[in-house]
């Protein structure tokens, strides 16, 4: 019986509206703004510095001076809180302890921050990679941007920005549908999307 889903999106697929709506008709916790609010209370941060090393990676500068700050890595993650240094380094290791956390309660929908890479080889995870064609993605984003927004640059620019923090935090290929139990299209609309999805969680 699956207990947790994981869902990786292009941005501009609606993965997270999807992921909304399916969390809301199975009555199981959505962690996707949820979860940069948790990161933030257990850093003691404000939520808007969260946000802004969401789903990102530190320059190869900031890493490298890094490692001279910080010896033996995190492996006390609750230790982290009230640190000094907060950054996307940081970030993730916050959010692989939270979505661990989530996952060991179950009855949760876990969107992006690498889910699908730390919950891999849980056999009760069920893992959807969401996209959608080009033109729909850019109809989605431009709904809420600012007027004069180069749209297709910034989908561009957010999904290399995911597959790169997929790839340097957790050596995943995030495109890799191997990585996935499913890979659907929310073309057919967000509804029919998240039907299709809590029907082959129902299938195990």
């Amino acid at each position: 019986m699956f207990r947790v889903l994981t869902i990786g999106r292009e941005y501009g697929s609606g993965g997270a509206q999807i992921a909304k709506k399916i969390s809301e008709r199975l009555g199981w916790r959505l962690l996707d703004k949820a979860l940069i609010e948790a990161i933030a209370s257990t850093a003691r941060v404000d939520p808007e510095l969260a946000r802004h090393y969401d789903e990102r990676i530190d320059s190869w500068v900031h890493r490298v001076s890094r490692r001279g700050l910080w010896h033996g890595g995190f492996e006390a993650v609750p230790a982290l809180s009230g640190t000094d240094v907060f950054d996307s380094e940081t970030m993730t290791a916050l959010a692989r302890h939270l979505i661990e956390e989530a996952y060991d309660g179950g009855k949760c929908v876990i969107v992006g921050r690498g889910g699908q890479c730390v919950l891999h080889d849980r056999r009760d995870a069920f893992h959807v990679f969401v996209y959608a064609p080009w033109g729909d993605r850019v109809a989605r984003v431009r709904g809420r941007v600012p007027e004069g927004t180069d749209i297709e640059s910034l989908i561009r620019s957010t999904d290399r920005q995911r597959a790169e923090h997929i790839r340097v935090n957790f050596g995943c290929d995030w495109a890799d549908p191997h990585l996935y139990h499913m890979l659907i299209s929310s073309e057919l609309s967000e509804e029919t999307t998240a039907s299709i999805i809590i029907d082959a969680l129902r299938q195990q």
